[in-house]
């Protein structure tokens, strides 16, 4: 199984309800690209670098994930449809970018 990182950024104005049907909206678009959750970093709002939307500021949200094959595509287009995302970001992640420094 690989492991990826989803980045996502959401809606700054979203309700604690909102937040948490777009959170239980992430996990089941993962599940259904038969991949599982093996973390979540609940960044919160933060100042962007650009506005996106007449926004400057956005909730981010941090996903570790793993799965077989390769769900990217399918992750994101089902998220790129909700109102309140923003961007979303998959990346896989590879060994070589955790090596230390001497």
């Amino acid at each position: 199984m690989n492991q990826y990182d989803l980045n996502l950024i959401l809606n700054p104005n979203l309700s604690a309800e909102q937040l948490q049907t777009e959170k239980d909206y992430i996990e089941g678009a993962v599940k259904g690209a038969g991949a599982e959750i093996s973390n979540l970093e609940d960044v919160g709002n933060r100042r962007m670098a650009y506005a996106v939307g007449k926004d400057r500021e956005g909730y981010y949200l941090l996903y570790t994930i793993r799965a077989s094959g390769n769900p990217e595509k399918a992750i994101a287009s089902s998220l790129r449809l909700r109102d309140h995302v923003r961007r979303v970001l998959v990346v896989k992640d590879r060994p070589e970018w955790k090596t230390k420094k001497a």
